[in-house]
């Protein structure tokens, strides 16, 4: 789950490494609320590796996020 309000009429995706993901075109996420989208990704026995994109354009500040599998996460990225 991300926290974070990207302005209306934007969509927020996620790339990376993992169940579905590639570093080459982004997954939309699920909008929930004003400020939250969400995503569920397949079980993976390896960590997920990922980043944040505004309309899958703008990429999230700073280093590439992780979760370990079976694991859900709260994450506040920046653009």
């Amino acid at each position: 789950t991300a926290r974070i309000d990207v302005g209306f009429g934007n969509t927020l995706y996620v790339r990376g490494e993992g169940p579905g993901l590639s570093w080459d075109q982004g997954i939309v996420m699920d909008c929930v609320g004003d400020d939250r989208w969400t995503i569920t990704l397949g079980e993976s026995a390896r960590p997920v590796v990922f980043k944040f994109l505004v309309n899958d354009l703008t990429w999230s500040v700073g280093e590439d996020y992780s979760a370990l599998p079976g694991s859900s996460v709260l994450l506040a990225p920046t653009f």
